[in-house]
């Protein structure tokens, strides 16, 4: 008879879990969906609302949305980061560990195939590794349909400075990019719920419910002391780029949020899927 470490050593390792969890997620038509909303709604978008006669003056490069490629791919970046992101990381992340109790499978994964935290941490880096593909895909098609469809003219900043289009491009790049700490965050808080929950509608669901709930306190009076703590006020942090003077106070604030908010998360699922009894499948 085997000694349990001889079992232990004959178990997948990190590596190997995460191929599976890789190729499982492959295989997930839910998954290819997403990618192909991602890479290919901002086209549509970006057409959409170049067509209108009249742009958006109530929202941040609203005004400019219809003549500048570049105002347009804020405006959309504002849009999505109210409730997309939160969406587009939540359908995956909340769903990767609620799966399998959802199809009963954790005494089979757990007593014969890997260890609870090589299983844990190869199922988080696959939703972390989602989360970042979704978002880069989204901003590309972005800020590529929005260049070539409406054009690359110098972009007027929030102080009224002119931008041009070399330092205008770059600077929607950096903004695009500083929203995927509070993405993650909402990827760890999804993998908290799910773990937590076992359901996956909640997992999915409950992250982009906090998200909106976030929005409406951090838009309430009176409450500026909590509001820097809120994971939606990271998406904002990309607004001091477009400024003269630029200040990166925010981006570094909302980076130790976002990062405070994955920690906390992770830590707390890794604890209940260690203390979680399988016995019953």
């Amino acid at each position: 008879m085997a000694r349990p470490d001889h079992v232990a050593r004959r178990r997948a390792g990190l590596l190997a879990t995460l191929r599976w969890e890789v190729r499982k997620l492959r295989a997930q038509y839910r998954a290819r969906a997403i990618l192909l909303v991602a890479a290919l709604a901002p086209v549509a978008i970006v057409v959409v609302i170049h067509g209108q006669s009249r742009p958006p003056k109530d929202s941040l490069f609203g005004r400019f949305a219809i003549d500048n490629g570049f105002a347009l791919s804020l405006l959309v970046l504002g849009f999505a980061s109210q409730w997309l992101l939160p969406l587009l990381t939540a359908v995956v992340a909340g769903d990767v560990f609620a799966s399998e109790d959802q199809h009963g499978t954790w005494k089979t994964v757990l007593t014969r195939s890997t260890s609870r935290s090589r299983l844990f941490w190869a199922k988080t880096i696959t939703a972390v590794g989602f989360a970042t593909l979704v978002l880069a895909l989204l901003a590309v098609s972005t800020i590529a349909s929005s260049w070539v469809i409406v054009g690359h003219q110098p972009l007027i900043g929030l102080s009224g400075q002119t931008i041009p289009a070399g330092s205008a491009l770059q600077l929607v790049a950096e903004s695009w990019a500083t929203t995927l700490a509070p993405m993650l965050a909402f990827t760890c808080l999804a993998i908290l719920l799910s773990v937590w929950s076992r359901n996956p509608a909640v997992g999915i669901a409950a992250p982009v419910v906090l998200g909106m709930v976030m929005q409406l306190v951090g838009a309430l009076g009176g409450v500026e002391a909590i509001r820097p703590f809120l994971v939606t006020t990271s998406f904002e942090a990309w607004h001091g780029l477009f400024t003269a003077p630029w200040f990166s106070g925010p981006l570094v604030e909302g980076l130790l949020v976002s990062g405070g908010w994955c920690f906390v998360s992770l830590a707390v699922a890794f604890a209940l899927l260690r203390r979680r009894d399988i016995t019953g499948g």
